[in-house]
Parts: structure tokens; C-alpha cells; sequence
């Protein structure tokens, strides 16, 4: 796997990126830390080196099961977590950091992001060149070696690099979900703004593996997906019965199609969640495959069979 510049910044990232959002466990289902903790050894060991948390993950246990299993590799890895949009005045942010600092067992963070905008789910409004004094300062500290921001609009994005370098933008994008691509990916493309594509798999529908009347576990947060409406959902699986014989013909599996499909986009990287260390071993192999211009392009025209005829929301979930 080829390393990628992220951004204008120093830090090198690898175009697969390991998402843990499972490993908080709140709002996931079956998840144990000991098969966490495996399966982030082997992501390191496959060449997935970065990887991708936040405080809201589990209160901050996400970070405090990555902090324990890679702290005999830290120089060699690359840490990107997130503030969310509660904490997100200057004093709010300090604090946020240095815990999860504490949870990484790490001096400094590669790439800090905020989660979502201030105002996000019910949260304060704080403006933005607050919170951005603070990421400057932390960054100015060795605190922090990047600047990102998720789940932000062009018009957000375009209004915090009014007062700061940002090196990232993480936006839900996958085939099957692709507002970003209308809004701020242009945007980012012109600017040398990495886009972290989370969900690139569209929480696991683009793998294949959830029939045409999957039912999810309760508590599982994916039931409120957007794309699982049965209205979206029959044209999801009959757009899956057409990506099967481009994977079939290149010898991959469907999610290795799906994430070879994003990082194949100008300026992308791929945030792939995985519960085990076989599922990582098998998302690290997309990070070195190469889909013909013709495959891309047919893929494109099966992508937008489905997101044709969803609205231009962001949000995947209606929670």
C-alpha cells in the first residue's frame, strides 16, 4: 500500500484507514475489545497504519482499546480522532484533546478533527474561528499535527479555512451515497483537501452480505440507515446483482470492488470498519487494487441507479 500526502500537511496516510467506531460498542452489537485489539495488530500488519477514532466512540473507549493495543508502534502509526460538537469551545477543546491524548497514550495526535458542526444534534452554537483558535494553538503545541473537520457543507468548510489550514474532510461516501460529490468535493479537490471517505461500504450493504429481508439486532443503529428503507433497499440489491460480475471478473469481493471504487477518486482515502482481523486483512487488499477506466465507469453508472433517487441530505440515519 502507497502512503498519500494528507493534505498540504507532513503526515502520511495509508488510502485504506481502519474505522472504529465499532469499538466503542455504544450503538453497535457484539463487538468484544479482545477481537478489536487483533484486529487493529493486524491492520497494522496488513499496512493499514492510520487509523480513525473519536471521544464520542464509546465515551472514549474507542480510543483507550487503540491506545492499548498500539502503543509498541505509535511512531510508526498514524492517529486521527475527532471533538465532538458539545465540546467545541476553546477551553472545551483543550480539554477534549489532552483526554484523548490520555486515551491514545500519546503526546500528540496526527490529525484532529471536529466531528460535526457546532449546533449539530441539538449542541451549542459556537463559532467557528473559536474553535478553530483553539485547534490552531494545539497545533502551534505539537499537540496536533493536522487540522480536519467531518461531516461539514462546502460553505462550513470554506468558512473555517478562513481561519486556519484544514488538511481533510470526513464525509459519508460510497457508491451508494454520494451528496459530497455535488457539494464540497470540487471544493476540496481545488483546495489539496484530503477526503476521508467514511462508510465506504455503506455500513456494510456494498459487501453483499445483508439479503433482501435483513433485519437488524436490536440496538443496532444501522436499522435507522436511510438506505434501508425499502423503498432505497430493492434498488440497492438490484444494484448489487449488477457490481457482482465486475468484482466476479477482476477476482475481488464486493467491498474490495467498493473501496478500490473510492480511493480510486481524486484525493481519496477509504475509512473501512472492521469487527475481526480477517475482515481488515481483507479490506487492506483493496488498497492495491487497480480497476480498469471501463470498470470505474460502469460502477459510477450503477452507483447512481441508487443515489439518483435520494435527497440531497447528508445524514445517513434518521435517528
Amino acid at each position: 500500500m502507497e502512503f498519500r500526502s494528507l493534505g498540504t500537511s507532513e503526515v502520511k496516510i495509508s488510502p485504506i484507514i481502519m474505522g472504529t467506531w465499532q469499538a466503542g460498542k455504544e450503538m453497535w452489537v457484539g463487538i468484544d475489545d479482545s477481537e478489536t485489539t487483533k484486529a487493529l495488530r493486524a491492520a497494522f500488519e496488513a499496512g493499514i497504519t492510520t487509523i480513525d477514532t473519536a471521544e464520542y466512540y464509546g465515551n472514549g473507549h474507542s480510543e483507550s482499546v487503540i491506545g492499548e493495543a498500539l502503543a509498541d508502534v505509535r511512531e510508526q502509526v498514524v492517529y486521527a480522532t475527532k471533538v465532538f460538537s458539545n465540546h467545541l469551545k476553546y477551553e472545551q477543546v483543550m480539554e477534549a484533546c489532552h483526554r484523548s491524548l490520555k486515551n491514545l497514550k500519546t503526546d500528540y495526535i496526527d490529525l484532529y478533527q471536529i466531528h460535526w458542526p457546532a449546533g449539530s444534534w441539538g449542541t451549542e452554537h459556537v463559532p467557528i474561528e473559536e474553535t478553530m483558535g483553539a485547534l490552531n494553538d494545539l497545533k502551534a503545541q505539537g499537540k496536533i499535527r493536522a487540522i480536519g473537520v467531518s461531516n461539514f457543507s462546502r460553505a462550513q468548510l470554506e468558512e473555517a479555512t478562513g481561519y486556519g489550514r484544514i488538511d481533510s474532510l470526513q464525509p459519508p461516501y460510497s457508491l451508494f451515497w454520494r451528496q459530497v460529490e455535488k457539494d464540497a468535493r470540487p471544493y476540496c479537490v481545488q483546495n489539496n483537501i484530503t477526503i476521508l471517505a467514511y462508510s465506504p461500504m455503506a455500513q456494510g450493504l456494498l459487501t453483499g452480505k445483508f439479503g433482501p429481508n435483513h433485519k437488524f439486532d436490536r440496538g443496532d443503529h444501522r436499522s435507522k440507515n436511510k438506505l434501508f428503507k425499502p423503498e432505497n433497499y430493492e434498488r440497492v440489491q438490484q444494484a448489487l446483482g449488477r457490481l457482482r460480475p465486475i468484482a466476479e471478473r477482476n477476482g475481488i469481493s464486493l467491498g474490495q470492488l467498493a473501496l478500490a471504487w473510492i480511493i480510486a477518486q481524486p484525493g481519496n482515502c477509504a475509512i473501512a470498519g472492521a469487527r475481526n482481523a480477517e475482515q481488515v486483512r481483507q479490506n487492506a487488499k483493496a488498497g492495491g487494487i487497480l480497476l480498469s477506466p471501463a470498470d470505474l465507469d460502469e460502477i459510477d453508472h450503477i452507483g447512481r441507479s441508487v443515489t439518483n433517487h435520494l435527497d440531497d441530505n447528508p445524514v445517513m440515519w434518521e435517528f
